[in-house]
């Protein structure tokens, strides 16, 4: 028996050393070899093939999709994106499903899929590429571009990469006009010079023991004359500060770069406090196919990441509308629970009562608690369906809802219509101004349910005209000046910022750390199901120049 269980010991083991090994060489793969050609058009506009070519791993998850980035303030047409894997087309293109750092488009290999052990080729085409030239720093009459191809994590890419990258310079340049930037370490410090095909100035470098998990920047400038006036913009450091170009070359090596950090730094603060109010997780913008419908207003409202203090306050219509709850006190905010709740109450409204009848201590909390789980009942609910047109969806719902409001004739119909659609129209960004504007100061009607919003109002209008009631019947309905109306509205939404939220940005980002977690690694790393991933940054420096990146396969 102990002989037994001494061998039943070492067979655990073994099988725990073979599985171990296999997860440790599951993530990797390698890029054999990567050929990058810019063409640089007479029209100012550039054309960008890569050609990945793959190894993947033996024991690697099968690689589904490659990432292609490009910087954020180029201009392309998702229609001018193709694709394909070992010459056949790629039909499914698309940016919504990028995962990569900043603006890309994702390539869906499907039935060409790279296996474990397998190797593939993935040509990527981006045409009518703008925004990619700027003024060089060291001449006003030259063009300059700077541009880094893919790299990976290390974690996830083995082995060297033969990388070849060719910059094909517009038509009718000559040889002796164009000039290259400094070559990256570990590259000759000139690139071979050459002329293409179409007779173009070829710059082209080569490196048959690059790393894949470096970033390299390549750059080169050419006369501007050789490009139509005005597309050529100023560097980006030099129009955010609000000088010219010329003076921030005479700032020097060292002001340059203290320029440059100062920056970054500033960009880093900027898109931090920007992050925190983007709560939607990842897998929420992965593109499907057609338009989510049935959303309530609320879901929506999560869908186009409407500010949550506004979320909530639709929330708190929603229960009063619902004869769920009344306001007992509007400053600070207290609501009463209906003894009986009514039937056809929503979760997330349900849960919304609860955080209000739980201690004030513990209610921001529940809150949070309650938005966690929106979120993600909205992402589930789109698993399959295209965000993107199911945004456009739901926008037009609010245009329409709107539509419905301004058409009316009368002050009585019209208040009815905006009774009706409320929620839909404070999912407009201008809600206030729009509110203001198509109520005006006449009169509304106020809704039958709005004294459970607005404790104070049955004083506020005792002693002033009440008119008959739309419907007739001897019963008589307050009014308002549509402007109050929208400011009771707007005070509201005020209300659970100062008085429930606490402060909005913090709020936010106690949710966006659950539902859309920041990464642990600033590169792409890998995540299940045949995702290996790049990353890119770019960095121009004192160099008028547009950078740009490519992701990875995944």
């Amino acid at each position: 028996m102990k002989k037994h269980l001494i061998a039943f010991i070492v067979l655990v083991a073994c099988l725990l050393l073979v599985t171990n090994d296999t997860l440790a060489q599951s993530n990797y793969f390698n890029l054999r070899q990567l050929n990058v050609d810019v063409y640089f058009n007479e029209d100012g506009s550039a054309k960008i093939i890569y050609v990945f070519a793959f190894d993947n791993d033996l024991g690697a998850s099968p690689i589904e999709f490659v990432d292609v980035a490009f910087p954020p303030f180029v201009s392309i047409n998702q229609s001018n994106i193709s694709a394909d894997v070992n010459g056949t087309p790629v039909s499914y293109v698309s940016v919504s499903e990028y995962q990569g750092t900043g603006e890309g488009v994702a390539i869906a290999l499907g039935s060409q899929a790279i296996p474990p052990g397998g190797t593939g080729i993935v040509r990527t085409t981006l045409d009518n590429v703008r925004g990619l030239l700027f003024i060089d720093s060291e001449d006003d009459t030259y063009a300059s571009a700077e541009f880094s191809p893919a790299y990976f994590d290390s974690s996830i890419v083995k082995g060297t990469t033969d990388i070849t990258l060719s910059f094909h310079l517009p038509p009718g340049v000559q040889p002796e006009e164009p000039r290259w930037h400094d070559s990256p370490s570990g590259w000759v410090s000139q690139p071979e010079t050459s002329m293409d095909e179409q007779g173009r100035v070829t710059y082209t470098w080569k490196n048959t023991q690059a790393s894949a998990d470096r970033k390299y920047i390549f750059g080169a400038s050419f006369p501007a004359k050789y490009i139509p006036s005005g597309i050529v913009r100023k560097p980006d450091v030099s129009q955010s500060l609000g000088i010219t170009t010329a003076a921030l070359t005479s700032f020097g090596f060292v002001g340059c770069f203290i320029v440059f950090f100062s920056i970054i730094i500033v960009l880093a603060i900027r898109s931090t406090t920007q992050r925190k109010l983007q709560y939607l997780p990842p897998k929420i913008t992965i593109e499907g196919h057609g338009i989510k419908r049935g959303l309530t207003a609320v879901e929506a409202a999560i869908l186009l990441e409407q500010p949550l203090d506004k979320v909530l306050t639709m929330i708190l219509f929603g229960t009063i509308k619902k004869e769920a709850a009344r306001v007992t006190k509007k400053d600070p905010l207290e609501i009463e629970v209906s003894s009986t709740l009514p039937e056809g109450l929503q979760p997330y409204e349900t849960q919304f009562l609860e955080a209000f009848k739980a201690p004030i201590s513990s209610r921001q909390r529940e809150l949070r608690e309650m938005i966690i789980d929106l979120v993600k009942s909205v992402a589930s609910k789109m698993k399959g369906f295209s965000r993107k047109e199911t945004i456009i969806y739901y926008r037009d719902i609010v245009d329409r809802a709107w539509a419905q409001v301004e058409a009316a004739e009368t002050p009585e119909v019209k208040s009815g219509k905006f009774d009706e659609v409320l929620e839909w129209t404070m999912l407009d960004k201008d809600y206030e101004g729009r509110t203001r504007d198509v109520l005006g100061p006449g009169p509304i009607f106020v809704p039958t349910w709005w004294p459970r919003f607005d404790p104070s109002f049955g004083r506020t209008i005792a002693s002033g005209p009440s008119v008959p009631a739309p419907s007739g019947g001897g019963l008589t309905m307050p009014t308002l000046p549509g402007s109050a109306f929208a400011g009771s509205i707007v005070t509201g939404v005020q209300n659970f910022s100062r008085n429930v939220v606490g402060s909005l940005t913090d709020f936010t980002s106690s949710v966006t750390n659950k539902t859309n977690p920041v990464p642990v690694s600033t590169s792409r790393t890998w995540s299940g199901g045949g995702r290996s991933g790049g990353g890119c940054a770019c960095a121009c420096a004192c160099a008028g120049c547009a950078c740009a990146c490519a992701g990875g396969g995944r």
